[in-house]
């Protein structure tokens, strides 16, 4: 049987913070139970295409998706279940803010299948905080991850971003030592650097000069100490920004990276099965009306083998085991070196590459790896 990843996307925030561009913004009880009456609707009529497929993993995030009651997340799950064929050993995992849960929400998580949560610290700075615009407090934080263990999560993991406004490479590494002081320790940590996105309040703040960013070396120094200190306590850097422990790497993550199939549902969610790439409406009102209407989206694009070749490159880099050699040839009836010799004896030659039945990217080539991956696009 074919596999297949769900991703539920829940377009609502409290408020939308200064550094954010995902495809979220504040909203009313009645606006939130509607979305939901409209994703039930999708489900259902989505999940007819499907019937060859089991779902391995099913990811909730947004925005923020603890922002729906339990009652509400209670029936998206239940419809996934009668929609869909489930694969005995899930991982279903939501994402949450501090301040948007408690010990009981948090339950009520559990009891809905719920076995892996994600939650969003980014610093233990209460001042770094304020001025990326998050509605939490660190102490916020430690209730809402304290809540997630006393309630029964035993795979938690915890968001961190670096090379915030006015932030040294001193607080940052405080804010990863703060993370590695709860007990017990997460399971999984997220660590991204900051990037100014087109038409945030971020950007216009530092068109204006309003934006006081680390430089690049001190951006590079806060970059090194998360490998060095994660890697120290036991964690595996299995994706350029994602650190584990053993056996807790995010299974649905890992399906993007290694271009699995993926079906996404909800306002903008993207969907990738068969080579083929679609995406939902990013207009609420015209995504309802569709689904009203009873229509399927509209036919995604059917990658073209370069295309596919690209991503499988450019994406697979992303991960320290890096891409297989024998599953590029397997996949698409060429030799790696056939189609990007040039280019990996490039990169091998400057040491960003390492080539063997696998290649990857060395430490050094991690610090450049946009600059190396780019080169696999034709």
């Amino acid at each position: 049987m074919k596999q297949l990843s769900i991703y539920i996307h829940i377009p609502f925030c409290v408020r939308k913070c200064s550094y954010c561009d995902f495809l979220s913004f504040p909203s009313k009880e009645n606006e939130r139970e509607e979305y939901v009456e409209t994703l039930l609707e999708e489900i259902r009529l989505e999940s007819s295409g499907y019937a060859a497929y089991e779902v391995r993993t099913v990811f909730f995030g947004g925005g923020t998706p603890s922002l729906l009651t339990p009652a509400q997340m209670e029936r998206i799950m239940v419809c996934l279940r009668e929609s869909f064929r489930f694969a005995d050993c899930m991982e279903i995992s939501v994402e949450a803010n501090p301040g948007t849960v408690n010990r009981e929400s948090l339950s009520a998580y559990l009891d809905l299948g719920f076995n892996r949560l994600s939650l969003g610290l980014q610093s233990s700075s209460d001042r770094l905080l304020r001025k990326l615009g998050r509605i939490h407090t660190f102490d916020m934080f430690l209730e809402a991850y304290e809540a997630a263990r006393a309630a029964g999560f035993g795979n938690v993991n915890v968001d961190v971003m670096s090379a915030l406004p006015g932030q040294s490479a001193a607080q940052y590494c405080e804010t990863l030592q703060k993370v590695l002081s709860l007990t017990p320790r997460p399971t999984h940590i997220s660590a991204y650097s900051l990037i100014v996105e087109e038409g945030t309040p971020f950007y216009e703040r530092q068109k204006e000069g309003r934006l006081p960013l680390p430089t690049e070396d001190e951006e590079r120094e806060m970059y090194a100490l998360t490998a060095r200190i994660l890697g120290r306590e036991g964690y595996e850097r299995y994706e350029i920004s994602n650190y584990a422990r053993p056996g807790f790497a995010c299974r649905h993550n890992l399906v993007y990276w290694t271009r699995e199939n993926y079906l996404g549902l909800g306002l903008g969610a993207a969907s990738m099965v068969e080579n083929i790439r679609m995406s939902n409406e990013d207009d609420m009102e015209a995504y309802s009306a569709r689904i009203k209407r009873g229509l399927p989206r509209q036919q995604g694009q059917k990658l073209s083998v370069q295309e596919q070749m690209e991503e499988t490159m450019f994406l697979g880099l992303r991960l320290a085991d890096g891409v297989e050699k024998e599953a590029f040839a397997r996949t698409f009836g060429r030799s790696m070196e056939s189609v990007y010799g040039n280019v990996l004896a490039k990169h091998e030659r400057n040491g960003l590459l390492i080539s063997g039945d696998r290649v990857r990217l060395t430490g050094k080539g991690i610090d450049v790896s946009n600059y190396v991956m780019a080169d696999f696009l034709f």
